[in-house]
């Protein structure tokens, strides 16, 4: 794997597309740092070689051009402390502005360029955009995994301008590892948790999985369409019923290639999609009319938990109910400790990105889990055997 390791960016400056997409509150505060934290360790290599660095990153999706309220200049104050140094910055990242504090960039110095995405050629993976962004550097470093799914102009275009100086930077070459690792080498019993609201999200990964794992686990939204399926009632609960036949055919799948598919047995239900509603438990399959399922029950969290903590590589991706409310997280919650209390055992366990890695923070379980990922549909993608345009750029 060419990463940052193999080459030596003394008196270079290094163009990085790093995934400084964070969450920020209304007064701008960033309210998730992980991102920025995750690229460190690649802007401090180069920096430590004699190298400058000038990073680029998209934040939200801004519809039509610039906007105050999607500028990357609202996380220059936390870059900068975390560097413990100033941080300059280029209100464009294509401009005259970006183009002269890029030529003036000294050994030891970093730039951030404004949020790539003001420009709609961004998104469309366009060249002539692409190569204006190489013109700024002499060496290309990807270590965005979180937009490496994407063939935008910054991820995988602008990689044909760097021939032979395109570099994988630490966060990337950690996530494609340990994302092998699951795939390519997991030690058995390998157990797969999915979750999350819909089943058409998920076909390709459980399907990939299904030639893999040994157990399949499956909570969350999804496993009320598998309910209703099987015949069951689910009352107001999420459905999908264009996929109800995919899910029989699923289970069909799972037997002949002697998996062990795991539905829950019994699941917490409510009156509405509240916090405070009135909530009961019931079986899998016999919801009233007007009740909806919004997380496992007890005996599935005994279930769940059995199967995980007896398993020797763990892939958990999606939440088993609402675990944003408070009264709907016993599920998850569950299920995250059961994971964590396999690793403590020897297991390895990847957490896949989005709601996943954003329910194991919330428990504060992060540093207890072999890796959580910081892409969620990359790696829903690489899982699914798809070859992630940012990847092959580097790699041809």
């Amino acid at each position: 794997m060419k990463t940052v390791d193999q080459f030596n960016f003394k008196d270079k400056k290094a163009i990085v597309r790093v995934d400084f997409n964070v969450p920020l509150d209304a007064d701008f505060n960033i309210t998730d740092d992980k991102r920025m934290r995750a690229a460190l360790p690649t802007i401090q290599k180069i920096l430590n070689d004699g190298g400058s660095v000038i990073l680029m990153s998209h934040l939200g999706r801004p519809k039509d051009g610039p906007s105050d309220k999607y500028s990357l200049k609202h996380i220059l104050g936390d870059l900068s402390r975390m560097l413990d140094l100033q941080v300059k910055f280029a209100d464009d990242c294509i401009g005259e502005d970006a183009v002269n504090k890029a030529r003036n960039l000294f050994p030891g110095e970093v730039l951030l360029l404004e949020n790539l995405r003001f420009y709609k050629e961004e998104e469309k993976g366009d060249v002539a955009f692409a190569e204006k962004l190489s013109k700024l550097a002499d060496v290309y470093v990807n270590d965005a995994f979180g937009t490496a799914h994407r063939a935008h102009a910054s991820t995988t275009i602008i990689a044909q301008f760097f021939p032979d100086a395109k570099y994988f930077g630490y966060l990337m070459a950690e996530e494609i590892k340990n994302a092998e690792k699951v795939i390519h080498g997991a030690e058995k019993p390998f157990t797969a948790i999915m979750g999350g609201a819909k089943v058409s999200d998920k076909i390709l990964l459980i399907e990939n999985l299904l030639e893999k794992v040994d157990n399949l686990i499956i909570g969350g939204g999804m496993a009320y369409t598998f309910a209703k399926a099987q015949g069951g009632e689910i009352g107001t609960s999420l459905l999908e019923a264009d996929r109800m036949a995919l899910c029989l055919e699923l289970i069909e799948k799972a037997k002949a290639k002697g998996v062990n598919l795991v539905l829950p047995v019994d699941t917490v239900i409510a009156d509405k999609f509240d916090n405070e509603a009135q909530k009961d438990q019931v079986d899998s399959g016999h919801i009233p009319a007007d009740w909806m399922g919004l997380d496992i029950g007890s005996k599935t969290v005994e279930l769940f938990s059995d199967i995980i903590k007896n398993s020797k590589t763990l892939l958990w991706n999606g939440p088993m109910g609402v675990f944003e409310m408070e009264n709907f997280l016993q599920g998850t919650k569950a299920v995250a400790e059961a994971v964590v209390e396999a690793t403590k055992n020897g297991a390895f366990s990847l957490i896949g990105g989005g709601d996943s890695a954003a329910a194991i923070a919330k428990f504060g379980l992060e540093d207890e889990v072999s890796y959580v990922s910081t892409g969620g549909g990359a790696l829903l993608e690489y899982m699914e055997g798809k070859e992630l345009p940012g990847v092959a750029a580097i790699q041809k």
